[in-house]
């Protein structure tokens, strides 16, 4: 298998996207200003904002996208019809996550979230000056209301939210989350992903008299609370979004130096050929290049040469990604362990990676390779002493043998390698 590096073009712009609960748990719930599935938080309370932004960074301009295919609906709560990109940037949600921490979520709607030792539900504090577009708060009704449409008419939200049964207003500004089961970490953290909608808006009629419906796909411009409105559409086309100056979460630890550009604006191409014609011209932005073969042959243009797109490799430094040949252990010959190995040592990676790939390609040795979970070495420690109690169910050589992919790197090897796969 094989890691798949991160390619981009990036035109002269500059993109910088960059507890209150029952009283008989009283005693085991803390408020806390965030949730953390791998150990403590990594910022406290008072943190100012996160380590991967600029809070500095400067406001305005107007960046171009672009999105293949077309749109024909603003709801993006529905399976009917098809929704642009970026529609959901018009939400604020309870929780945002840290983009460069695994597992942990941070208060926006939510000032604070608390749950009983046992993870069977979560009660969010929602902030005093959370409120929609129209200036409406940001309620604990709308919380409940979310919940009961996204399970009932969004069928993406409907499996998401599976183990969540009900939602209740337990404070003037408080909202519990009750779950189906118990001593899930996550749970808390999935809740707080809720998109709060407006119960007010959804539940009146829209301009021309119709009664609004989550369910339905709808060109009308639907009320949020987040950092962006839209500001114009052309169906099918293009779709503008304008930042909120005046954003009630703009200054938040969570937020602050994010959400920088005035306008981003996202065209709907077809075809990725005359949107790639469309980049090289400059009315397109940001080009994220994923073929090899593309990064190695057509960045020869004269917006390149001039120096008005930069090009430039993304270091991938979390789990690697990967792609490669998934074997149907259903079918009785790859059930036997040795045909699989007797194929791995046939497929010469290193001539595939020279003459396919462009040499830009890395072959991973584990799921989790470029991690501290990827396995290296001989097992120890804890890991053998999980390892022993199920020794008769694993094969021997993993206590003996590091693994290691084979290598075809001279026609030496190559020869080897096949003759042990025959």
């Amino acid at each position: 298998m094989h890691a798949r590096p991160g390619f981009v073009g990036l035109a002269a712009a500059g993109l910088l996207i960059a507890m209150s609960a029952s009283p008989a748990a009283a005693a085991e719930v803390v408020r806390a200003h965030a949730l953390s599935v791998i150990g403590a938080p990594k910022y406290r309370s008072d943190f100012k904002n996160f380590d991967f932004v600029n809070p500095n960074a400067p406001k305005g301009g107007i960046v171009h996208m672009w999105e293949p295919g077309s749109f024909d609906s603003l709801n993006a709560y529905t399976f009917k019809g098809v929704t642009p990109a970026g529609m959901r940037i018009i939400h604020a949600q309870l929780l945002e996550q840290n983009l460069d921490e695994p597992g942990a979520a941070y208060g926006v709607i939510a000032e604070w979230v608390s749950h009983p030792a046992d993870y069977s539900s979560v009660t969010f504090g929602l902030r005093a000056g959370a409120r929609f577009h129209d200036g409406q708060p940001i309620t604990p009704e709308d919380v409940v209301f979310t919940i009961k449409e996204l399970k009932a008419k969004a069928p993406d939200y409907a499996l998401y939210f599976k183990n969540i049964i009900g939602a209740e207003k337990t404070g003037e500004r408080e909202v519990t989350v009750r779950f189906d089961i118990k001593n899930n970490r996550e749970l808390p953290q999935i809740a707080g992903e809720i998109p709060v909608l407006p119960k007010h808006w959804w539940e009146a009629k829209d301009a021309n008299g119709r009664q609004r419906d989550l369910a339905n796909s709808s060109l009308e411009v639907p009320l949020g609370s987040g950092p962006y409105r839209v500001k114009a559409v052309d169906a099918g086309r293009t779709i503008t979004f304008e930042r909120v100056r005046d954003w009630w979460a703009a200054d938040l630890p969570a937020m602050r130096g994010q959400n920088n550009f005035d306008e981003i604006q996202y065209t709907f191409f077809r075809d990725e050929a005359p949107a790639f014609e469309e980049f090289k011209t400059g009315r397109v932005d940001y080009w994220n290049e994923t073929s090899s073969k593309a990064w190695a042959t057509r960045y020869d243009f004269d917006a390149v040469r001039s120096g008005l797109v930069k090009l430039d490799k993304i270091a991938i430094t979390r789990v690697a990604p990967m792609f490669g040949f998934a074997l149907n252990q259903r079918r009785r010959q790859f059930q036997d362990v040795r045909v699989r190995r007797a194929l791995n040592l046939a497929f010469n990676f290193e001539l595939t990676n020279k003459n396919v790939l462009y040499g830009e390609y890395a072959r991973v040795a584990s799921y989790f390779d470029n991690s501290e979970l990827a396995a290296k070495g001989l097992p120890q420690g804890r890991e053998l002493e999980f390892l022993n109690e199920v020794r008769d169910l694993v094969p021997p050589e993993l206590f003996t043998t590091e693994w290691k992919n084979p290598v075809n790197d001279t026609p030496e090897h190559t020869r080897a390698n096949l003759s042990m796969a025959v």
